[in-house]
């Protein structure tokens, strides 16, 4: 009944919209251009920080990567993908061992204009991506993204860390380490323990290794996090937290021009790039980001006009606004672009390893989780939530990423509800009142808390969830929160279990893989597995190059991950973003967060939409 009181009030909508722009013109064009060229688009979860070391949500990646930069980029039409230098004078030095990553900026490059500088302008140097990258290993700011760069063993950096912890005084940035140099004014060097071939994807991501000028950290203090200052083609403009955020350009962003190249066989990708080529960077004044949780008030506003861009059409809507997969007669006629592809994300529901009613590595504890994971009824979850959007996940590691098999299963997308029930009884969770309700073995109760979000598709997936234990009768309820807190509590290791996504900002599985390495704990291992015999296998292949032997490495230690099921992957989500015609250049590179750099707008198409 819900879905078709939705379908109903969007062909409503549809109808209305459609009357009133044949009568009046489009929403968006009825006020006269502006001189200044915005882009309006919505985010469907809030923002959490913009401070590097505290980001380690997508959507607060998204916005600070267009602020502060990394010395290397990924190209924005490449496929495959591709990294290129960005404020980096050519592709890092990289030693035959993988051990050695020597990096030459550009002089020349400067951040934008604050207070902090005082009337100075600054220019980017080697020691400002010393000095940010040190910041992660400050106890003060408690990164979320330690756990990647400690990984990669950068000699040194970690005992600075533990010494400061030990001696309870402020991390010593002016002592340098072996790991971490500024060689000279613009060249910096970053040498390992241990070989790392794929270190270089951590320097093509903004959000994570971009520059911070040390001036401007210790002016802001605890609040730099509101006030990010980088050298980057935007600046932050206005904030309100969960709300609306607005990005203007950095007047003082440096000669940068459009040199894209469109993958074959995309006709209407290929005369925007051919528009836009030799054009100078950024191509937008604004970039104006809402916050809408709700599916169908995002949908609406961009039916409406009132945003230019749809990034991930709500899957309520993708029967009737992408039927088959192809974009709705009305909706083409009206000039909308869509854009369809594969992310490379997971779907997941974690079980915390350190709690007491699902966490453990004992028989019963394993058959408890393994359980529930066959309750799950994953064809009806994609069918019917998901609208078809998605595919069964087999494993952590998703697609557009190495290590990912398309042809790998698992049980991890099965379904079988007498397999569970037997599971479940064999290891002493029956029902031993008769209250119709599993108890545990002990006979203490059985009860599953699964946080969750109020957003639309958030309730639909918990209602799929308590008919599913309802069958197995396992007793399940639910604690909603907003996003960011239940991401506070989680890192805090305070949720029993907890539905989310996880994105790779590079082309590789160990993304995913270390969503169950030991040490990440309380970072990216959100349900704080550690199994030895896993651990040993993602540190041999972290340190291995690509190839066969990696591939076979990986595929050991995914099959452990299922064995012992700390998560139950649910699937791999498809999207399809659209965009009204006055959007010129629009594509969706699942590596480039800041796609806006190369995105037009077509003032005249506005002006002849709004009969002007």
């Amino acid at each position: 009944m819900l879905r078709i009181a939705l379908l109903t009030l969007w062909a409503a909508t549809v109808l209305v919209t459609a009357s009133a722009a044949s009568a009046q013109g489009p929403a968006a064009a009825t006020a006269t251009p502006s001189a200044q060229k915005s882009l309006r688009y919505a985010f469907l979860i809030a923002e959490t920080s913009f401070d590097p070391v505290a980001v380690t949500d997508l959507y607060s990646r998204t916005v600070l990567a267009g602020i502060l930069e990394a010395p290397l980029e990924f190209e924005y039409l490449a496929t495959p993908a591709r990294m290129r230098p960005n404020t980096a004078a050519a592709m890092p030095e990289v030693s035959a061992d993988f051990r050695t990553f020597t990096f030459r900026i550009k002089p020349g490059i400067f951040f934008a204009d604050d207070p902090a500088f005082k009337g100075q302008k600054r220019e980017l140097t080697a020691a400002d991506y010393v000095y940010s990258i040190k910041r992660h290993y400050d106890p003060r700011w408690k990164s979320g993204n330690l756990y990647i760069l400690e990984n990669a063993g950068i000699l040194g950096l970690s005992e600075l860390r533990k010494r400061a912890i030990a001696d309870k005084k402020p991390f010593d940035y002016d002592t340098e380490v072996e790991g971490l140099r500024a060689l000279d004014r613009y060249t910096f060097q970053i040498r390992l323990a241990d070989p790392s071939p794929r270190l270089l994807y951590n320097f093509a991501d903004g959000s994570f290794t971009g520059a911070l000028a040390r001036e401007v950290v210790e002016f802001y203090g605890d609040r730099i996090g509101e006030h990010p200052v980088g050298t980057g083609p935007y600046r932050l403009g206005q904030w309100k937290r969960s709300s609306r955020i607005v990005l203007e350009k950095n007047p003082g962003f440096r000669e940068v021009f459009y040199d894209e190249t469109p993958p074959p066989g995309d006709a209407r990708l290929a005369a925007d790039a051919a528009r836009l080529k030799g054009k100078r960077l950024p191509l937008l004044d604004r970039v104006v980001i809402s916050i809408i949780e709700e599916a169908q008030p995002r949908w609406l506003s961009f039916l409406n006009e009132e945003q230019d861009v749809m990034d991930q059409l709500p899957a309520d809507f993708s029967t009737t606004v992408i039927p088959n997969n192809q974009l709705a007669p009305n909706l083409k006629k009206r000039g909308i672009t869509m854009v369809r592809y594969p992310r490379a994300d997971v779907s997941m529901s974690y079980f915390a390893m350190e709690n007491p009613v699902v966490g453990g590595y004992e028989p019963h504890k394993v058959a408890l989780r393994r359980a529930v994971a066959l309750a799950i009824d994953l064809d009806r979850e994609i069918r019917l939530v998901r609208r078809g959007q998605a595919i069964p996940g087999q494993s952590a590691v998703a697609p557009m990423t190495f290590g990912y098999d398309p042809d790998f299963r698992s049980e991890m997308s099965e379904f079988n509800l007498p397999r569970a029930k037997a599971l479940l009884d064999l290891h002493g969770y029956v029902d031993r009142n008769g209250d119709g309700w599993r108890e545990q073995p002990d006979g203490q109760p059985l009860l599953l808390e699964y946080a969750t979000q109020p957003d639309q598709q958030s309730r639909q997936l918990t209602e799929l969830w308590k008919k599913n234990m309802d069958a197995l009768g396992v007793r399940i309820e639910f604690k909603t929160a907003k996003w960011p807190e239940n991401l506070k509590s989680s890192r805090a290791g305070k949720l029993m279990m907890w539905g989310v996504g996880w994105v790779a900002g590079a082309p590789d599985g160990d993304t995913f893989l270390a969503l169950g390495f030991g040490p990440n704990k309380g970072q990216a291992n959100h349900s704080r597995f550690d199994l030895p015999a896993y651990n040993q296998l993602y540190l041999q292949q972290r340190e291995m190059p690509d190839g066969p032997e990696r591939l076979q490495v990986m595929s050991d230690a995914k099959k452990l991950m299922i064995a012992y099921m700390p998560m139950k992957i649910h699937a791999h989500r498809m999207f399809t973003d659209l965009a009204h015609p006055w959007v010129v250049g629009y594509h969706r590179n699942i590596f480039v967060r800041e796609f806006w750099k190369y995105v037009d707008i077509d003032t005249e198409v506005l002006r002849q939409r709004s009969g002007r």
